[in-house]
């Protein structure tokens, strides 16, 4: 009896380990295929914030929409999982992703933008996503691992607000994330929590590329002079205190509320030239720093060798 007790254990802790390496097998091999994903794009960042309703999404589809019209080729990947925004934000909303052998395929926008999201996934509109930790960490890997992104000059992946399991996930399953940006607005509620955001990446060894700050200024269409609604240059400060590059702000312009709705980015639309030139000039200046950093990476591997 004694026997046959002693074997059913040993039987036991033969499967758990069995088990056990089945999954780390598992989890190797998708790690593999994410890698291999990811070696075809040369650059990725995450745009983060502190806390909601800054303008995150806007500052990162605008801003996507923005590269993709200088001629680099531009992902977009919404991984706010529980509001995701970016399809409406680029009126695709409606549209289902393709697969292939290559694996599942991301929709293209006619601004040559290659975009993925859940919301392509839901039934409804008004669906609910009630998902802990473990499945967004799940859905998270599959967009970077089984989406044919192709060649990429840059994927830039919205995040949701805060420093919670999103961010930790890409942070994790992305061993060579370029960078971050830090999206606020001028008043100290947000720069507190912009700080915070600051701190998480600092933390996980992220590189920050900088801030930008959102609703920066707003010129009255009466008697045109400008009208600090929420403050002006609280981002730049806190840039200067917390030893982080300063992108730029972007003022605030009463279409962009429209073009969130109609699925236009409004660096699309002529009129509008001053909400146009202030995301050229931060994305000029994110591709001055991160040719910077790529010099002074180069430098150090050159001294190791």
């Amino acid at each position: 009896m004694g026997t046959e007790k002693c074997d059913e254990k040993k039987s036991c802790q033969t499967c758990e380990k069995s088990d056990k390496c089945s999954q780390e097998e598992k989890e190797a091999h998708e790690q593999k295929l994410l890698d291999e994903k990811m070696s075809y794009v040369k650059h990725k960042f995450m745009v983060i914030s502190g806390k909601g309703g800054v303008g995150k999404s806007t500052v990162a589809t605008n801003l996507a929409v923005t590269l993709a019209k200088e001629g680099y080729e531009v992902g977009l990947m919404d991984a706010d999982i529980h509001g995701p925004n970016i399809p409406m934000m680029l009126g695709i909303e409606d549209e289902r992703p393709g697969a292939s052998t290559e694996g599942l395929l991301p929709i293209i926008t006619i601004h040559g933008l290659k975009v993925m999201s859940i919301a392509f996934f839901l039934k409804s509109k008004d669906d609910a996503v009630i998902w802990r930790g473990p499945l967004k960490h799940s859905l998270i890997k599959q967009f970077l691992g089984e989406v044919y992104w192709g060649d990429l000059d840059f994927l830039i992946i919205d995040l949701p607000p805060g420093t919670g399991d999103e961010a930790l996930s890409v942070a994790h399953l992305i061993k060579n994330v370029d960078g971050a940006i830090v999206v606020t607005t001028p008043q100290d509620v947000a720069l507190l929590d912009s700080r915070k955001a600051v701190t998480f990446a600092r933390q996980l060894k992220i590189h920050l590329m900088g801030i930008v700050e959102n609703m920066s200024g707003f010129n009255c269409p009466h008697c045109h002079k400008p009208i600090d609604l929420f403050k002006k240059g609280g981002g730049e400060r806190a840039a200067r205190e917390l030893l982080v590059p300063f992108l730029g702000r972007i003022p605030i312009d009463p279409e962009m509320v429209n073009c969130g709705d109609s699925g236009t980015p409004l660096v699309v639309i002529s009129g509008h030239e001053e909400v146009g030139s202030a995301f050229k000039q931060i994305s000029e200046r994110w591709r001055q720093l991160l040719e910077e950093k790529s010099r002074v990476s180069d430098k150090k591997s050159a001294q190791v060798t």
